[in-house]
């Protein structure tokens, strides 16, 4: 259970939404965080915010994570600010209900990407730092979407389950370099930009904010391969064992 103090995070679609809870937590819990979105408009609102209210030491990172270059350039520029990562927490994603017939190539291409593609360059860039500091926690949002079909979400789907074929595959692959890898998810409604443009009345009912689910990932940053790892995650349920 590591100190979290000074330590680095990366957070994708951390310009708002459940992104934005998860790096104010962890700000809270004194580290260091890179914040990457496509949206710089609202990036940059929200590091100004965390640097005012929060007293933050955090750098909003532009980034496509749906272009594999623009991908790797954000990584290393964020590495190279501020060293090692501790976590690493993929949370961007894209959610468009349409059928299978109204996607064109593109715009599966890039809903896929920015799921799996963006977590496998990412995972990549910080494997070896993670592996020479002695350990770290790798963590890939997933959701329902990851172990169901629903109609309408093909691009959606395919990348959640993707994620987490992926992270059975880290979490083996972590144990002997000390690093965590976990998917997680959400385990409740939640209000967030996205379910404002997915979600019917009846859940808008029972939707939290985000930053109630947010325990759990400052719980699962502390995290190492002697710990909790290769597993599949309630944030809610977590947040709650755990007090939040």
């Amino acid at each position: 259970m590591t100190d979290l103090q000074g330590a680095f995070a990366i957070v994708t679609g951390a310009a708002q939404g459940l992104g934005r809870a998860i790096s104010t937590a962890y700000v809270r819990a004194g580290m260091r965080v890179a914040l990457m979105d496509v949206r710089q408009d609202l990036l940059d609102k929200a590091c100004a915010e965390l640097r005012q209210v929060e007293g933050a030491d955090c750098m909003p990172v532009t980034v496509d994570l749906a272009n594999a270059e623009s991908t790797v350039l954000a990584i290393q520029r964020a590495i190279a600010h501020y060293g090692s990562p501790r976590v690493l927490v993929h949370n961007a994603a894209i959610l468009v209900n349409r059928p299978l017939l109204d996607i064109s190539l593109t715009d599966w291409q890039r809903e896929v990407n920015v799921g799996i593609q963006a977590a496998f360059l990412l995972t990549q860039a910080v494997w070896p730092l993670m592996t020479d500091q002695g350990g770290g926690s790798i963590v890939y949002e997933s959701s329902r979407s990851g172990i169901e079909g629903f109609m309408d979400e093909s691009p959606y789907c395919t990348a959640k389950h993707g994620l987490e074929g992926f992270m059975k595959c880290m979490a083996l692959e972590g144990a002997a370099r000390n690093i965590a890898v976990n998917t997680i998810t959400p385990g409740m409604y939640m209000h967030t930009p996205m379910s404002e443009t997915t979600y019917p009345e009846e859940l808008r009912q029972k939707w939290v904010d985000p930053i109630l689910l947010t325990p759990a990932f400052v719980h699962l940053a502390r995290q190492d391969a002697a710990g909790i790892t290769g597993l599949r995650l309630n944030a809610w349920e977590l947040s709650q064992e755990l007090g939040g």
